[in-house]
């Protein structure tokens, strides 16, 4: 039967404490054999996503696009990329994901646009100063012939985040600003017609039915007038960003102003609509996004890229906890998404912090990575606040690091020289059934738009399904144990007193998690039934590199 897990919940909204299914839908499932995910092939699945037992699906950009950057480039707000369906399949699907007790996110990616934009092509025949300029962050160049960009900025592909364009009558014109790819121009959120199109994108699909947003590039709408160069050498770009107070163009205090507008209008809809932000600020400053009357919630990046250390995770949980708590919102947790390597792969690594992804120095041991992957799942769904899973991590697959070079489509890869592979090694398309590909992700047939290895055929969600101590297995009971536990979710934990190596925290008087970091088996309390474990205890023994969930009466070892 569908769910309703916010008629369960009598006092938070339901996105609290939710699971949510992050959904790359060019990879998730192809409905029409041409290799491409989309609507009709995540339609088709809603069933197995109602199974695993989340909450809701955050759909990453399915507007039309020339997929420059995975659709992070978008070319209309309105509309669906043809590739994925059309308008009508998407209404159906937000009011089919609905019957099936699941809510929907869309991504809205507000600080730029694709150079194929309505907007963007009518910058390009109007002249400098014109109202279709203004738009977006327009500029003329320094030197003698303008012939130099207006400052030093960086974009985050690599190489100059300015482009100059040839004026109308042929002519060397300004320079505009693109913090990514060159596709991908910034829009000037000075501008008031700006604001007022985005306003009225929300209300579109709010209109439609949509949950909620999660916005792209959340820190970084709002840029210093007065464009002041960086002064920092290329490569110290990222060290740079994550120590300046007074960056001009990440986490400026007008963006501020923009969110509490976005916020009303959310607000004015029933049913507690919901903003997210991708934020890549300092931890001091993350909070300032979820007052209350700005956005609801935001990625915890610093646990994605924690290393599998208990000091370094149980100070990571503390401040994210605590930081948020300043403003009443909840944390939400997350291990992997279309970003960064999936977590199989990371975990497996010498350095488990590193979120490059290309191979670290060592090379990678996967079954290692594995065990810690199945460990982290259990340690993130028992923690406060709400968790998002990225398609496919609950079926551990792992970071695709052989792509052939032909197949490569992340604008990194070009824009670095061919020396940094980027992003596509963790959006290769899933494998659901059938010993070879395309495994279920399309029909018989079907060439997915990346290759899957071969040996994910034992990691197919047909193949797990029902077997005991697979990780979908794993997935499927922690989610349901999540749900009917009623000290899951949203509240607080209390830390444990354990040996070194050791992490154990109680989520309500009966209902604990112990999580073992060390080398060495763990005795677990005699007077504590076991919920759940990320592998097979030993002996009343809580083996290396393994979670579990406790209940009953008792104590690990008294309170910290």
């Amino acid at each position: 039967m569908p769910r309703t897990r916010i008629d369960q919940k009598s006092a938070a909204p339901w996105w609290a404490d939710a699971v949510i299914y992050q959904v790359y839908i060019r990879s998730f499932a192809d409905g029409n054999g041409d290799g491409i995910g989309d609507i009709a092939g995540l339609r088709a699945r809603l069933p197995y996503l109602q199974e695993l037992g989340v909450d809701a699906l955050w759909i990453n950009p399915w507007y039309p696009s020339p997929m420059a950057d995975g659709g992070y480039d978008v070319a209309d707000y309105r509309a669906i990329e043809p590739a994925f369906g059309t308008l009508a399949e998407a209404e159906e699907l937000i009011a089919e994901a609905h019957t099936f007790g699941m809510r929907v996110v869309l991504d809205i990616v507000p600080n730029h646009t694709s150079d194929q934009h309505r907007w963007f092509r009518e910058a390009l025949t109007a002249a400098p100063g014109s109202p279709e300029r203004e738009r977006y962050v327009f500029r003329d160049g320094r030197g003698t012939d303008g012939d130099q960009p207006p400052n030093d900025w960086r974009s985050r592909f690599g190489g100059p985040a300015w482009t100059r364009i040839a004026e109308p009558d042929g002519s060397p014109g300004q320079w505009y600003l693109h913090l990514f790819a060159s596709q991908q121009p910034d829009l000037n959120w000075a501008n008031r017609e700006v604001r007022d199109e985005f306003e009225s994108i929300l209300r579109f699909w709010f209109d439609r039915g949509v949950d909620g947003f999660r916005i792209d590039v959340a820190h970084g709408l709002v840029k210093d007038p007065a464009l002041p160069d960086l002064d920092i050498p290329a490569d110290a770009l990222f060290e740079h960003e994550r120590h300046r107070e007074d960056h001009p163009h990440w986490d400026q205090d007008g963006v501020h102003e923009i969110y509490q507008e976005w916020r009303k209008i959310a607000d004015s809809y029933a049913g507690d609509r919901v903003f997210v932000a991708e934020a890549h600020v300092r931890e001091d400053r993350l909070a300032r996004y979820l007052r209350p009357d700005e956005l609801h919630t935001a990625f915890n990046f610093p646990y994605l890229k924690c290393s599998w250390e208990p000091k370094a995770m149980r100070e990571v949980i503390d401040r994210g906890v605590t930081s948020l708590a300043e403003v009443g919102a909840p944390p939400t947790w997350v291990l992997s998404n279309h970003d960064v390597p999936r977590h199989v792969t990371r975990y497996g690594r010498h350095d488990t912090s590193t979120h490059e992804h290309d191979t670290a120095g060592g090379g990678t041991d996967l079954e290692l990575g594995t065990r810690r992957a199945r460990a982290a799942a259990l340690l993130t769904l028992a923690l406060p606040g709400g968790a998002y899973v990225y398609q496919g991590e609950e079926l551990g697959l792992w970071e695709v690091e052989d792509l052939p070079e032909e197949v490569l489509a992340d604008p990194t890869w070009e824009r670095s020289g061919h020396t940094v592979r980027g992003r596509d090694g963790c959006r290769v398309p899933l494998p659901w059934s059938g010993l070879d590909g395309p495994f279920g992700f399309g029909p018989k047939g079907t060439k997915p738009w990346l290759p899957q290895p071969a040996e994910w055929k034992s990691l197919t969600a047909q193949s797990q399904s029902g077997i005991p101590w697979s990780m979908l297995e794993l997935y499927r009971s922690a989610l349901r144990l999540r749900r009917e536990q009623p000290g899951f979710g949203a509240g607080t934990l209390r830390w444990l007193t354990t040996p070194e190596g050791v992490l154990a925290f109680e989520r309500s008087p009966v209902l604990r998690c112990a999580v073992n970091f060390s080398g060495e088996p763990y005795p677990l309390p005699k007077n504590w039934g076991v919920l759940l474990a990320s592998e097979r205890l030993t002996n009343g023994h809580l083996p290396p590199d393994t979670t579990v969930w406790l209940w009953g009466g008792g104590a690990l070892a008294g309170r910290a």
